[in-house]
């Protein structure tokens, strides 16, 4: 693991992991393909501690830029852009030794339930935590096949512009179901994605996503809203 992708290990694990009674055989943004677990749902908070607070750029004081263009691959994204839910950015892509070029787009943040989270076994952990699900569309913009890769750091933002907690579920969460980029995903192919951000009360809300991964770093990446 080099320099860069070492930080940006250690400040993904600002949130909890839930390891779940069924793992994925196709796997989930964060994970490799996964073996069975061996026992019930567990989870277990972050060696980094519990919620992060650190604060992103001016994102929640400046309008999204653009126009929404779900359906088009987008222009390219820099650093610091602000997009409207919905609207697309071209982002050059890596997993591992592949390489590639993708069109993403947040589509929606939707509000769960807390009780959505039971069946995950965490307890005090997500206690008073409300559950927000990030979902994303991502299309393959480049020539390289991009099968079996996953496309991850997907950062929930509250409305003051710090980080939600994230939860990376391990398993089947049938909520926010997160299944790497399927067999065969070549030019032109769209796959849908979600990822789940904790807002620390029912009063404070997820309201934006930033997409981190590499070229980009955390606060300074692609934030949609």
């Amino acid at each position: 693991m080099n320099g860069i992708d070492s930080v940006k290990a250690t400040r993904r694990l600002g949130g909890l992991i839930a390891v779940g009674a069924l793992a994925l055989t196709g796997c989930g943004p964060d994970s490799s393909p996964a073996h069975p677990a061996s026992s019930a749902s567990a989870a277990k908070p972050s060696t980094s501690g519990g919620d992060s607070a650190t604060s992103g750029p001016n994102w929640p004081n400046s309008a999204p830029t653009g126009t929404a263009d779900s359906g088009g691959s987008g222009s390219d994204a820099k650093a610091g852009d602000n997009l409207k839910l919905g609207q697309a950015a071209k982002i050059p892509f890596t997993y591992g030794s592949t390489k590639g070029e993708i069109s993403l787009a947040v589509t929606s943040i939707d509000q769960g339930d807390p009780a959505d989270l039971a069946s995950l076994n965490l307890g005090d952990q997500v206690k008073g935590k409300v559950p927000y699900y990030i979902r994303y569309s991502v299309t393959n913009a480049g020539t390289s096949d991009l099968s079996f890769s996953s496309v991850n750091h997907m950062k929930g933002h509250l409305p003051d512009g710090t980080e939600a907690q994230d939860l990376m579920v391990i398993g089947d969460f049938d909520k926010c179901k997160s299944d790497a980029l399927p067999s065969g995903f070549t030019a032109g192919k769209t796959a849908q994605g979600c990822a789940v951000a904790l807002a620390p009360s029912p009063s404070v809300k997820v309201t934006s996503a930033e997409y981190w991964g590499e070229p980009f770093t955390l606060g300074k990446g692609v934030l949609w809203k």
